[in-house]
């Protein structure tokens, strides 16, 4: 099994806000051992001279086969966070998005690969038992900077 570990560097992501009602769609983040660290809503690495609009476009692409629109501005925030005894250092740009009709807005979980072949899981998660009862929202921090739409 292949150990996720934060890169040496600081690194720009881009992430998808997808929402079902009050529910947001999230990737599960897990320790080495395979328990539920938290969650974090989908997207990837800003590559040099990309905008971060393209890079959330082409996340999304990549890893789901979908198209999704930006609908609203992104907040942008830094994240300085420790996974495994290792630090990582990002600049992240999340932004809410609004998804096609399929089985990703139909489904509670469903399993996606990343390029280098590492499977994740997304699934719907209730907003408001996110960093409570239910698991933690990663980026830490990001939960009162965003709110399901008419909140």
């Amino acid at each position: 099994m292949t150990q996720w570990r934060p890169l040496p560097r600081i690194r720009v992501l881009a992430i998808g806000l997808a929402w079902r009602g009050s529910a947001l769609l999230a990737a599960e983040v897990r320790d080495d051992a395979g328990r539920l660290k938290g969650v974090r809503p989908p997207g990837g690495g800003v590559e040099f001279g990309e905008r971060w609009e393209e890079a959330l476009a082409r996340e999304w692409a990549e890893e789901f086969g979908l198209e999704v629109a930006v609908t609203g501005p992104p907040v942008v925030m830094e994240n300085l966070y420790t996974h495994e005894g290792e630090q990582g250092h990002e600049i992240v740009f999340a932004a809410p998005i609004a998804l096609p009709p399929g089985p990703l807005m139909e489904a509670e979980a469903v399993e996606v690969r990343e390029d280098n072949g590492l499977p994740f899981t997304v699934r719907w998660f209730d907003f408001d038992g996110l960093d409570g009862a239910g698991p933690a929202l990663f980026p830490t921090g990001l939960k009162p900077l965003i709110a399901p739409p008419g909140r």
